[in-house]
């Protein structure tokens, strides 16, 4: 990543913490920028969260770690990251109409974690997300074994968790994740 990417990365995230206080209270910019300092593959995964729309921003802080938590606080899926079924396993069981990728093989390329059902409940509690869209979620191996995968979506004024095949894919279903800092 070149200084001036670097420079405008951490501007646009400062932006963004700024804006949104409600999502990280009591928690300060200056700690976070000193932990990002120097963890090139940090920046480069929140660059790619940045450019496939996910716009991230730090939504809390592990005390154990000391890691500050961004997920994509997009108001809609990340739209560069949709149209993707789940999996390589789904991927690869399509026998035609095939998407271009699945989710958890771009999660694993940007360097981030797709969010768990309890992350995207508690997302849902610092504003509202996917009213249009849906997110895949990370999903238990016994419902996998069987073929599906889950997604979430806000709809009602309330969360709803879904089912569907895991090599099923939507133009309006994408998935955010998570990256610790």
């Amino acid at each position: 990543m070149k200084a001036q990417q670097r420079e405008e990365l951490l501007q646009t995230l400062q932006e963004r913490f700024d804006k949104h206080k409600e999502r990280h209270q009591d928690l300060d910019w200056d700690k976070v920028l000193e932990r990002l300092t120097g963890k090139t593959a940090k920046l480069k995964a929140l660059h790619e969260m940045e450019r496939t729309g996910g716009e991230p921003d730090v939504v809390g802080h592990d005390p154990k770690t000391g890691e500050y938590l961004f997920i994509d606080c997009s108001a809609e899926s990340p739209s560069g990251r949709r149209s993707l079924c789940f999996d390589r396993e789904a991927l690869e069981a399509r026998k035609k109409y095939k998407p271009e990728n699945c989710a958890l093989d771009v999660a694993a390329e940007i360097g981030i974690e797709i969010l768990t059902e309890a992350q995207y409940r508690d997302l849902q509690q610092l504003g509202v997300f996917d009213a249009k869209t849906s997110s895949w979620i990370a999903t238990p191996d016994e419902i996998r074994k069987r073929g599906g995968a889950l997604f979430c979506d806000y709809r009602y004024g309330a969360v709803f968790t879904y089912h569907n095949g895991a090599d099923s894919y939507y133009g309006a279903r994408g998935f955010r994740g998570l990256l610790r800092v």
